[in-house]
This record gives C-alpha cells, structure tokens and sequence, in this order.
C-alpha cells in the first residue's frame, strides 16, 4: 500500500488506532517474556545465594 504522507501513514485509511495499538499490545507481550524470566532468573540466584550462606553460618 503507498501512502502520500505520514499521517495517512499512521491514520491507515481509518485502521490506524486498532493496527498501532495491536503493535504496542504485541511488544508489550515481547518484552514481558524477554524480561521476566530474566528477572526471575535474578531473583532465583539471590534467593539460592542467601541460602547456601544460611547453611554455611549454621554448620
């Protein structure tokens, strides 16, 4: 599809909300799934750090 400008760009023919929000929707879902086992990766290895000195401390 050719576009004479950016703002029919982005307006889309009257599609422009819905397509640009399903984009931001879609992203959204993309970087939860890279960050959050990332973060609960992190949170997994502290976790796991804090007992192996709680063991050390009690032996």
């Amino acid at each position: 599809m050719y576009f004479e400008s950016w703002q029919q760009f982005v307006a889309m023919g009257g599609h422009g909300p819905y397509v640009w929000v399903s984009y931001a929707i879609g992203l959204l879902v993309v970087v939860y799934n890279v960050l959050s086992p990332w973060l609960k990766r992190k949170q997994l290895i502290k976790e796991t750090l804090r007992s192996i000195r709680r063991e050390e401390v009690n032996l």
